[in-house]
């Protein structure tokens, strides 16, 4: 009879970043500390693994399901594993007494814990994390760059940093320099959208640092990709390319063509500022076809939940209005603005601003004035981030220069004064 793959047990290796290898070592490591054996016979192994992956094994032993259970925080059971029907198992019963000794050993340790130093960060500790993270990202996607999501940012990354220091094993400490250069990130993007840029420039430095010291190359790539935007908004196109193809050079982009699509796109809009058509346009068709190669149910950080197609239709039109081709800007705008959720609302406010911006370059003024309108009904209720002020700012100036003194002109400055303004 054929086994099962464990797909429960595969899905969460592949959202923690695990590997075989890894996961079998860092399980050796809580038996070892609970049974106080330095011996490496028994040790589970990277064939071990796989055979939980591939069914062959459908429930670990017990010292087994217990450092499972330690280092995922979650049950054998919940990790898709299933105890054996005692009547049909041919197996031979396990040893009470050998159990009771285990058993009475993992108290013991625990209790020792208790007794005196506090007692080791696991993964418990790193998936609290993790959610406080998610809720601070979406926190982001609702209202952009603000300093609430900046300070909440920066708390957890604090947090993070002072966990690794009681972590329990050298994998759990990686995940939480992982989880601080992740908010750090955070911080900087926050700051990037605000347009805060000193403050970006240092969150963004110390990020990096925080993604090296976890190994971690997706987050490298989070990184750099803000750099290269924040290089822009200082007007250093040739920075924002080279910040780009450092995106592009990180080892996920190889792994995962999701990021590198992403890595295409940014140098894409690099290229078109330095008035490099061509290269932007053969970058983007780079971004596209790396984007259809992409698994778009496969396990990321929640960070990069923004990219996908409409973000690149979104980034689509910024090139192809830069390079003068305003029509194809305001299609790419449509598309991005059809597929864009709800939830992000303020990258759909920015896709506005953008299509409102190829329509006026297109000496539609009646339409680009109306478009903006949109814009604030979006954002109701939540401040305008910097970047998107810049951008209406932008609008505002490309309109008087194409219309001046127009009534269209005056109505729209009239009209949107006061929102354009608020705080």
């Amino acid at each position: 009879m054929p086994h099962v793959r464990n797909a429960v047990f595969i899905a969460w290796m592949a959202k923690n970043d695990w590997t075989a290898l890894e996961l079998a070592r860092a399980l050796n490591t809580v038996i070892n500390e609970v049974t106080q054996r330095t011996s490496t016979r028994g040790e589970l192994s990277e064939v071990t693994i796989r055979k939980w992956r591939a069914g062959e094994t459908t429930w670990p032993q017990a010292k087994a399901r217990m450092a499972l259970e330690q280092v995922s925080g979650r049950s054998a059971a919940d990790l898709g594993f299933l105890p054996p029907d005692r009547r049909k198992s041919r197996a031979a019963p396990e040893d009470p007494l050998r159990r009771r000794t285990f058993l009475t050993a993992a108290s013991a340790a625990g209790a020792a814990a208790l007794s005196g130093a506090a007692p080791a960060v696991g993964s418990s500790d790193v998936l609290r994390l993790r959610q406080q993270l998610d809720t601070v990202n979406a926190l982001d996607d609702q209202r952009g760059g603000h300093d609430r999501v900046e300070k909440a940012a920066l708390a957890g990354a604090q947090e993070a940093v002072g966990l690794q220091a009681r972590a329990g094993t050298q994998r759990t400490r990686q995940k939480l320099f992982a989880l601080a250069a992740d908010f750090t990130a955070t911080a900087a993007w926050s700051c990037v959208d605000a347009q805060e840029r000193a403050r970006a420039r240092t969150h963004l430095d110390r990020a990096l640092y925080l993604a090296g010291l976890a190994q971690d190359p997706a987050l490298t790539l989070r990184v750099w990709n803000s750099v290269s935007m924040l290089a822009h908004q200082q007007g250093d196109h040739s920075e924002a390319l080279a910040a780009g193809q450092a995106a592009r050079a990180t080892p996920v982009t190889r792994r995962d063509p999701l990021y590198a699509s992403l890595a295409h796109a940014r140098t894409a809009i690099a290229h078109a500022h330095l008035d490099e058509g061509r290269q932007a346009l053969r970058a983007l068709d780079l971004a596209e076809a790396s984007l259809d190669k992409a698994e778009p149910d496969r396990p990321r950080p929640s960070w990069i939940a923004f990219y996908g197609a409409a973000e690149l239709h979104a980034l689509t039109a910024i090139v192809r209005d830069r390079i003068g081709d305003a029509a194809y800007a305001e299609a790419a705008s449509f598309q991005a603005l059809a597929a864009l959720p709800t939830t992000f609302r303020r990258n759909r406010a920015l896709a506005t601003v953008r299509l409102s911006l190829a329509q006026l370059h297109q000496g539609d003024i009646e339409q680009a004035t109306a478009t903006t309108a949109q814009v604030f009904d979006e954002m109701r209720g939540v401040p305008l981030p910097g970047r998107m002020r810049a951008l209406l700012g932008d609008f505002h100036r490309d309109l008087i220069t194409l219309a001046p003194g127009s009534a269209l002109a005056l109505d729209w400055a009239d009209r949107y004064r006061t929102e354009w303004s608020r705080p």
